[in-house]
């Protein structure tokens, strides 16, 4: 059973809630940046981070039947939905960007949801995922939307996108303070010092991923790296619209 939209409406509103959002953004803005002209769909309970992607066409908040819906934006038109989530009301190929957040964990059959997310996509469109990682502190933490359903590796993120006919394009990871309110101030201080020391420390892993034909064609000058804050991106083509590269690329089996 999902987590109540009640709960996670409550989550956000907390100190714990509000540093989830200011990190993972910073990890969507380095992978996705403005969303000019395109189309996004956030499945699951993306709404806190849907509004960053300035320039975009159409934004959509699909959010599951068993987790329950609530008005989006506040104060504007509505562009959230409640849906199936292993048949959901879109038509092949209407998004360009897809980010699944708090949707893996509590799914029950996790495979027609990718199923379904893939489907949705354009075929030069990009995905994100969002998951609990399995070895963080924030998956045992019963008291945050991450301590519930089942947290994930980065392999396990892989092998999904895989049976769906993606590549792993890039991957990230982000929540490296632990969930006690006492340390937030300092959460900055911990994700520079996680990423390099206890990389498995984490709460959160982001996996993107393109279909196939995309992930793998590189046009001239592409392929350059590009190093941005001491890390290294690997840029990988995009359809409509420029795209950055999650901080680490995959490798490709």
């Amino acid at each position: 059973m999902r987590m109540a939209i009640e709960d996670l409406r409550l989550f956000y509103g907390e100190p714990s809630g509000r540093l989830v959002r200011r990190l993972l953004a910073e990890r969507l803005e380095t992978a996705w940046g403005e969303a000019e002209g395109l189309d996004v769909l956030g499945l699951g309970y993306a709404t806190p981070w849907l509004g960053a992607f300035v320039g975009a066409r159409r934004l959509i908040a699909a959010m599951p039947s068993g987790q329950g819906v609530e008005a989006w934006p506040r104060g504007g038109r509505n562009r959230s939905v409640l849906v199936d989530d292993r048949a959901l009301p879109f038509a092949a190929g209407s998004f360009d960007r897809v980010l699944v957040v708090h949707a893996l964990e509590e799914a029950d059959d996790v495979r027609a949801l990718m199923a379904e997310a893939i489907r949705v996509l354009t075929p030069a469109g990009r995905i994100i995922l969002v998951a609990a990682a399995r070895g963080g502190l924030w998956a045992r933490a019963e008291s945050t939307p991450f301590g519930h359903g089942r947290p994930f590796t980065r392999r396990q993120l892989e092998r999904l996108v895989r049976e769906g006919g993606l590549e792993p394009a890039a991957w990230s990871q982000t929540l490296y303070v632990p969930p006690w309110p006492v340390l937030y101030g300092m959460a900055d201080g911990f994700e520079q010092i996680g990423r390099r020391v206890v990389p498995g420390a984490a709460g959160l892993i982001l996996l993107e991923a393109t279909r196939h034909a995309y992930a793998r064609v590189q046009p001239v000058g592409v392929a350059e790296r590009v190093p941005l804050r001491g890390a290294v991106l690997q840029p990988t083509p995009a359809g409509r619209g420029a795209s950055r590269a999650l901080v680490q690329p995959c490798e490709h089996a």
